[in-house]
């Protein structure tokens, strides 16, 4: 399977490629805790955003917080490679583990588990386009040229620009809504 994306990507490194869909789920998770997906909107495709978007939205509506405590990926690994004529898709299972829970404005709890953390499996898909350009140790803002941590949020401090992933590197193509 790996020799599959190499063919395609020539730069892939497969514990590298794991790791980081660990940092992007977490970051996932914790966007909707804050109630907030323009952290993790430059991760995310628009059909992914927009689900998460609305999931977020709901909750906000509803007055309701969800919080995951004591979060954390027990494993992480690729299920399948599919090429198209012009993406790299890598089907990723990721086992996690976290307290699942809802609490209102005031603090106070509403539902879900807060006692025991429950282990969950999730599917992803990643998807990079076969044309995407190389992702630089230094990125900068396609608004103004100022150095951005993609990590922190791909949003710009100065101007507010939007580093858009999708040109450069792997983005979440599907995802269940957790």
């Amino acid at each position: 399977m790996i020799n599959e994306i190499i063919k395609y990507d020539t730069n892939f490194d497969e514990s590298i490629f794991l790791t980081r869909i660990d940092h992007v789920f977490i970051m996932i998770l914790d966007a909707i805790m804050e109630r907030d997906m323009s952290s993790v909107s430059h991760y995310l495709s628009d059909d992914v955003l927009n689900k998460f978007n609305t999931l977020v939205n709901g909750y906000l509506n509803e007055g309701k917080i969800r919080l995951f405590d004591e979060m954390n990926i027990k494993e992480s690994n690729i299920e399948s490679v599919n090429v198209s004529e012009d993406k790299i898709n890598i089907t990723c299972r990721i086992v996690t583990r976290y307290m699942d829970y809802f609490i209102n404005e005031d603090g106070d709890y509403i539902s879900g588990i807060n006692d025991h953390r429950v282990e969950n499996t999730h599917y992803v898909i990643f998807s990079k386009r076969l044309d995407a350009s190389e992702l630089k140790a230094a990125r900068r803002c396609p608004n103004c040229g100022h150095t951005l941590d993609v990590n922190a949020s791909g949003i710009c401090p100065y101007c507010n620009g939007v580093f858009n992933m999708e040109k450069y590197d792997y983005i979440v193509t599907s995802m269940d809504l957790i």
